[in-house]
């Protein structure tokens, strides 16, 4: 076989994703979309039963609303305060778009730019980190969330095994309360 398939994706802490979830209040999903079997009107619910406010970006929904949200055109047309912006475009146009958020995060107080999974941009994700953004790439929040808290963990996805227990530090009194 010739050529390394092998990818390596980013590595975050469970500390880290907690610590993101626990204080992010407002979140951007840029490529929000109105239809319901899509994924990422799947994640804009689920965030918002969770307590986040959630503004959706999406060029062709502009004016409209989500979920009774207002859809916004774009990043710099966004109401400040958004702490996150969560990218739900393939990795090429996460891109441009960091280069937008970088350009409105003071004005708007972003500190995170999350990609969704399978979104991965080596060279975005490096100018965000120099303009100061903590950067998750091919992460969902959603996903994070919900196994983070406990409420997916007996699938199996925190320890690989199928079962009803919940997660250790959960059962200990845990949570990802935000403040």
């Amino acid at each position: 076989m010739a050529g390394d398939l092998t990818v390596a994706y980013p590595i975050y802490s469970d500390a880290l994703i907690a610590k993101i979830l626990r204080s992010v209040k407002t979140i951007a999903m840029v490529g929000a979309s109105p239809t319901e079997v899509r994924p990422s009107y799947f994640a804009m619910k689920y965030l918002m039963e969770k307590g986040f406010k959630v503004i959706p970006v999406n060029p062709g929904q502009a004016g409209k609303e989500i979920m009774g949200q207002t859809v916004y055109a774009k990043v710099s047309d966004l109401p400040a305060p958004v702490d996150m912006v969560d990218v739900f475009r393939n990795s090429e146009a996460a891109g441009p778009i960091t280069d937008e958020v970088i350009a409105n995060k003071d004005r708007l107080g972003v500190k995170v730019l999350w990609m969704q999974l399978g979104v991965i941009n080596e060279e975005a994700a490096k100018r965000a980190e120099a303009a100061g953004l903590t950067v998750i790439m091919n992460r969902c929040p959603k996903i994070e969330y919900g196994r983070l808290s406990g409420e997916i963990g007996w699938y199996g996805v925190n320890r690989r095994t199928i079962d009803n227990r919940k997660p250790f530090a959960f059962a200990q009194g845990g949570s990802l309360r935000r403040g």
